[in-house]
This record gives C-alpha cells, sequence and structure tokens, in this order.
C-alpha cells in the first residue's frame, strides 16, 4: 500500500502524517508513506485542499486532519 500525505509542511499537514503514522502502525499494514511537499506534484494527484491522505491512486480524505480512528477505518477498506 502506498500512502502520500499532501500539504505544504504546515502543522495540520505534520499532524496529518503524524496520525497516518499512527494508524498503519496499529493496524500492522506494511505501507510505503511519504509527505510530498510540492504543491505543483500534490496538485497533479488531484489534491485540491490541504492536508489530504492518498492511497494506491485514490484521494481518501481532503481538508481536515483525520484521527487516527479515521484512517484506520479507510485503511482497514482499503486492505
Amino acid at each position: 500500500m502506498k500512502i502520500i500525505v499532501a500539504g505544504p509542511g504546515c502543522a495540520r499537514c505534520t499532524a496529518t502524517e503524524k496520525n497516518v503514522i499512527e494508524a498503519a502502525k496499529a493496524l500492522k499494514l506494511q505501507a510505503d508513506i511519504s509527505h510530498e511537499f510540492d504543491v505543483k506534484n500534490f496538485r497533479n494527484l488531484g489534491v485540491k485542499v490541504t492536508p489530504a491522505v492518498h492511497v494506491d491512486g485514490k484521494i481518501v480524505i481532503s481538508g481536515k486532519i483525520p484521527t487516527v480512528d479515521e484512517l484506520k477505518a479507510v485503511l482497514s477498506d482499503l486492505r
């Protein structure tokens, strides 16, 4: 599973990345997690509002800081 957190590096984006890492660890996912800071690159992923979580080619959360529980639910559905 490839997970990209998209955002310019603000506190909201950093919090989202932290929650993604925690959720993946709790689910024992084998995931490649990265953070895309470059606006051009994350716009190419289809991201219009940050922070956003992009999983295996799809934006699954956008425009808010997802909780760890929200992320666990979303990531479990995508397994």
